[in-house]
């Protein structure tokens, strides 16, 4: 009875030798998948956000992050947007939180 005992623990804490790359090359696999899963759209993202801040100009409707919709009266130099709401509203508001640019004339079809 000892005999297959001992044998079970020989055979059980037999010390594997496995290739000293496949660490690595797990690793690096991981790596590519966050790459390609988080970081790649991420980037793709901001850089078409980026390119939609460029593009506005005076007169534009947009909509914003909070829900705002209006017109630009003022983009200056800063990155800050002068947003007319209506009439007698205006707001100073950071160009980043711009997050649609909307066709022109939407502001007059709406119903307000």
């Amino acid at each position: 009875m000892n005999l297959l005992i001992s044998e079970a623990f020989a055979s059980s804490s037999a010390v594997h030798q496995n290739n000293p790359y496949s660490f690595i090359c797990m690793l690096l696999f991981f790596v590519a998948i966050f790459y390609f899963i988080i970081f790649r759209p991420q980037k793709n993202k901001i850089k078409a956000h980026r390119a939609l801040i460029d593009s506005l100009s005076k007169d534009d409707e947009v909509l914003t992050t909070s829900g705002f919709i209006g017109k630009i009266k003022n983009i200056t130099k800063q990155g800050y947007i002068l947003l007319v709401l209506n009439d007698n509203v205006e707001v100073l508001i950071k160009s980043d939180y711009i997050s649609l640019v909307l066709p022109k004339n939407t502001i007059k079809k709406l119903d307000y």
